[in-house]
């Protein structure tokens, strides 16, 4: 069974643990997934029936895997931002309590809450997110008889850009960048209709942008990052996995390989460095790369 949840916290530190009374027990919120939906959707909208509260995802926090009922169970957590909201006792949760982490850990009664709370107070709740968007598909190269800059998505690339149109928003996104190639721009296009903003243009994080000077291709996706709200950035397979191992390195994390299918995701979590630093500093000025997902499709997997 899968399943997802999130750290709900807000601005003065606390975080939410709730008491169910069919199981007499105090909990993070979280739920198994409805069928044809992603675990990003499954930990908003669990948050959302369990707290009232409108939940704006950060920071992939970690999996926690146990037997329910007999049965394995596999639930991925988030870090999330408490938006608006109230809490409204209901036959499911019928109290909430807002604590600061310390108390939240001692009060729930599974060890993998406790667990959970553990890597989430391992970082700053307020870290800087990147979603680092692959285009979606948009057929063989070869086939194109125009130039390569003008390829559009094909059909299957614009489901998955519908499934991205879906799932990106989960994380509260306020701006959309793209590197200048029609497949790139048409793979977020929609995040950007819906927000009601243009997408801006990235030569640096294009394939022949960025290898001819890949530090300027890292500090200008920092750069995004150190902006105002979390970015939406689209860009290529021949940029994604440089991007993504080199600031792993440079942060001391490590990874498991870089992945990089067509129209997926790496949700990018950045510790900001003190006031006053400045992108022409040494690395260590840099914003530090302290969390990286990858999330291979934004489409749900398909029930059986």
């Amino acid at each position: 069974m899968r399943a997802a949840g999130a750290v709900l916290w807000r601005g003065d530190a606390s975080v939410a643990v709730v008491h169910r009374p069919r199981y007499d027990d105090w909990s993070l919120p979280k739920g198994k997934l409805d069928p044809g939906e992603t675990a990003p959707a499954a930990a908003v909208r669990e948050v959302r029936e369990e707290t009232g509260f409108h939940a704006v995802l950060g920071r992939y926090l970690c999996q926690v895997s146990y037997r329910a009922f007999g049965k394995p169970k596999v639930v991925d957590y988030f870090s999330a931002r408490a938006g608006s909201g109230e809490f409204v006792p209901n036959d499911e949760v019928d109290e909430l309590r807002w604590l600061p982490v310390a108390e939240a850990a001692a009060l729930v009664t599974a060890d993998t809450d406790r667990s959970v709370l553990e890597a989430f107070a391992a970082e700053p709740a307020d870290l800087a997110t990147v979603l680092l968007v692959r285009h979606a598909k948009a057929g063989k190269r070869d086939n194109w008889p125009g130039d390569d800059d003008l390829r559009p998505l094909s059909s299957a690339g614009w489901r998955q850009a519908a499934g991205l149109r879906s799932m990106l928003p989960l994380w509260g996104p306020a701006r959309v960048h793209s590197a200048p190639r029609v497949r790139c721009v048409e793979t977020v296009q929609g995040v950007a209709d819906d927000l009601g903003v243009g997408v801006l243009l990235e030569p640096r994080l294009s394939e022949e942008g960025y290898w001819p000077d890949r530090e300027a291709g890292l500090v200008r996706l920092l750069e995004i990052a150190d902006g105002v709200g979390t970015p939406v950035v689209s860009s290529q397979g021949g940029v994604i996995p440089d991007i993504v191992s080199t600031l792993a390195d440079l942060g001391g994390l490590s990874l498991e390989g870089t992945p990089c299918k067509k129209g997926s995701t790496w949700l990018l979590a950045f510790r900001r460095p003190g006031p006053g630093w400045s992108t022409s500093d040494s690395h260590t000025s840099w914003p530090k790369l302290v969390s990286a997902h990858y999330f291979p499709t934004a489409l749900p997997k398909p029930t059986t």
